[in-house]
């Protein structure tokens, strides 16, 4: 009786040691991770004289620097919604062309049973092995090759086919999930391979095409490296390489800067949290599935 005590005791107390360990952990990720977004904000609700005072909250806090980023009344921010702009365009366009890409060729090597196509859906994985920052000069000279400098289509170009790759994977792994009987049955129908593709595969593989869609334009949205180096004037800018610009002058203005990052943080914080189930659900089962 004694001994049985004592083992639930043991149990107990190792139960609650975990707990409690597992609970400071937990606690110090999340001050850890929201530390940075307390700064940011705290810095963007100051005065430009009071943001090195110290102080854990502002004594005046101010939506000034919101509304000098939305009425773009600095020099810095005079084309910031035509930068916002960009991001925009070059995030849509790298998510539809990666989900269109990617979805068409695990359609066609999946579905269409062509000879080989494993080693088309591994070539495209090996690309990863070389780090994306190794590949920016040879992209850069590309793409002034082939008179691309200082335009959207090449920072395009370059992200597309980043995400590709494991678009394609994701599609293709997804993809075993829907029975070949669906595209037997169309086929007896009279469906194309084109039909097939538009109204049975991409309505089937809506879950995995949500998830690949929001990575890629969560990739494009925040890529710095290659904006910075095709990108060169204000008018081609996106939002992420003009950021930087306030760290050129003497003085930089920290509360104008900050204001900036989380107006341009609220997009992708929105479509995370708005199709978060659905991207779970899309890697998941592309993930496991074999």
């Amino acid at each position: 009786m004694n001994a049985t005590l004592a083992r639930r005791t043991r149990y107990r107390l190792n139960r609650w040691t975990v707990e409690a360990v597992s609970l400071v952990l937990g606690l110090v990720l999340v001050i850890w991770s929201v530390l940075p977004i307390y700064n940011m904000v705290i810095i963007a609700l100051d005065s430009h004289d009071d943001i090195f005072s110290g102080t854990l909250w502002p004594e005046h806090p101010s939506l000034d620097s919101f509304r000098v980023v939305v009425t773009q009344d600095f020099w810095y921010l005079a084309a910031f919604w035509h930068q916002f702009g960009n991001s925009f365009i070059v995030g849509l366009t790298t998510m539809f062309l990666t989900v269109f890409i990617g979805s068409l060729t695990s359609f066609t090597v999946g579905r269409l049973r062509i000879r080989h196509g494993w080693l088309l859906t591994n070539a495209a994985l090996m690309t990863y092995v070389i780090p994306a920052s190794f590949l920016a000069i040879p992209f850069y000279r590309i793409m002034q090759i082939y008179g691309l400098g200082d335009n959207l289509l090449s920072v395009i170009a370059a992200l597309t086919t980043f995400a590709t790759p494991y678009a394609i994977f994701i599609f293709s792994q997804y993809g075993k999930s829907i029975p070949m009987e669906l595209d037997e049955s169309a086929r007896i129908d009279g469906a194309t391979p084109w039909q097939i593709y538009l109204r049975v595969y991409l309505p089937l593989m809506a879950p995995a095409l949500v998830a690949v869609g929001t990575y890629a334009l969560l990739l494009a949205w925040n890529e710095y490296l290659y904006n910075f180096l095709f990108l060169s004037t204000p008018q081609s800018m996106t939002v992420a390489v003009a950021l930087a610009q306030f760290l050129n002058s003497d003085e930089s203005p920290w509360n104008f800067m900050m204001a900036t990052a989380i107006i341009y943080a609220l997009p992708p914080m929105i479509l995370y949290y708005g199709f978060r189930r659905y991207m779970t659900a899309g890697l998941t089962m592309g993930g496991v599935k074999g």
